[in-house]
């Protein structure tokens, strides 16, 4: 069974990069206990300091959907749409099939 990855770009009103990226490491915080998460990695666009980056591996596309329901989540996505110029945009849903990091 393959992994369900996502790669989602929030672009953040201006000079407000680094703040959204706090809310979003508070989210890493919070979706790192939920079932199936792998990872929620967080960075800051190199080229534009108003674009930040999540990059997500989930057990399944489910167990990613439930993560939103992590108490707390929320709040911190309330906290981060005042933040936004545009809702966040899915980039890219991939399957992952393995390598090094990831759990089978």
């Amino acid at each position: 069974m393959y992994k369900y990855g996502l790669s989602v770009k929030f672009k953040s009103t201006e000079d407000n990069g680094q703040k959204l990226s706090s809310v979003l490491l508070k989210a890493s915080e919070l979706v790192s206990r939920a079932k199936g998460c792998q990872l929620y990695l967080v960075s800051l666009d190199a080229d534009e300091t108003d674009t930040v980056w999540t990059t997500e591996i989930w057990d399944s596309r489910e167990d990613h959907e439930n993560s939103l329901s992590v108490i707390g989540v929320k709040e911190l996505i309330s906290q981060a749409m005042p933040l936004l110029v545009a809702p966040p945009e899915r980039v890219k849903e991939i399957k992952i099939l393995g390598g090094y990091g990831i759990n089978p």
